[in-house]
C-alpha cells in the first residue's frame, strides 16, 4: 500500500513532465530563501557509500561569469564545426545556454578524493560518485521547478579549462553547470523537440535476457 495518494502521484508525474531544460530567463533576481530551499535538497539525495561527493560553486563575479561564457562560446563554435548542411544551419539557430541572462549560475562538481564513505560501493565503479551528483542535481531541478524556477544544464564547456579559470581543485570533476532563474515561459515540450532537432521517445524500450 502506497504512503502517497493517487493525486500526489499524478502531481509528481506532472512535475516531472513540466521539468524542462530552460535557456530563456527573465532578469528578475531569485529570492535567496527560495534558492536555499532548493539547494537543501542536495542533503536529501542518495549517494554511493553515503559519500555525498557533490560540491557546489556559485559563479557570481563578473570575471568568473565572463570566463565561463567565453568557455561556452569557444566550445559551441567547435561543436558547430562538427556539423554540416541543414544540421549545421539548425544547430546555429539553437539557443543552447542562458548564461548571459540567468541571475544564478552554479557549477556542480564531484569530489573524487573524498574520504567520506570510505570508498564503499565505488571500488569497482568509481563513476558512481558522479552518478550520485547527477541524482542530487535531479532533485534540485525538480525542487526548483516546484518553486516556479527554471534550470538549464550547460554541457557545452571545456571542464578542465573551467577548473583552471575558477581555481578549482584538480580532484573536483565538473558534472554540471546550471543556469537558474525565472523562465520567460513554460512548456511541457522540450525546446529541442520544438526546434526540430530530435523527437522524444514515447516509450521506454526494455530488453529481456
Amino acid at each position: 500500500m502506497s504512503d502517497f495518494s493517487p493525486d500526489f502521484q499524478n502531481r509528481l508525474r506532472d512535475l516531472m513532465r513540466w521539468r524542462r531544460d530552460v535557456r530563456r530567463f527573465r532578469s528578475d533576481p531569485v529570492d535567496e530563501d527560495v534558492l536555499a530551499a532548493c539547494l537543501d535538497t542536495f542533503c536529501l539525495a542518495p549517494s554511493v557509500g553515503l559519500s555525498e561527493p557533490w560540491r557546489v560553486v556559485r559563479i557570481e563575479s563578473a570575471a568568473a561569469r565572463a570566463a565561463a561564457l567565453e568557455n561556452f562560446s569557444q566550445a559551441n563554435d567547435a561543436a558547430l564545426a562538427g556539423y554540416d548542411g541543414e544540421k549545421a544551419k539548425l544547430y546555429s539557430s539553437l539557443k543552447l545556454s542562458g548564461m548571459q541572462e540567468a541571475p544564478v549560475q552554479l557549477a556542480i562538481f564531484c569530489d573524487e578524493s573524498t574520504g567520506k564513505g570510505a570508498g564503499l560501493g565505488a571500488g569497482t565503479m568509481p563513476e558512481m560518485r558522479r552518478y550520485s551528483v547527477v541524482g542530487a542535481i535531479t532533485q534540485f531541478w525538480l525542487a526548483a521547478r516546484a518553486h516556479g524556477l527554471g534550470v538549464g544544464w550547460v554541457s557545452i564547456l571545456d571542464p578542465d579549462r573551467l577548473n583552471i579559470d575558477l581555481n578549482i581543485s584538480k580532484d573536483w570533476v565538473l558534472v554540471g553547470y546550471l543556469c537558474v532563474g525565472w523562465p520567460e515561459e513554460t512548456s511541457e515540450t522540450p525546446e529541442l523537440e520544438t526546434a526540430g532537432w530530435e523527437d522524444r521517445r514515447g516509450h521506454l524500450p526494455i530488453e529481456g535476457r
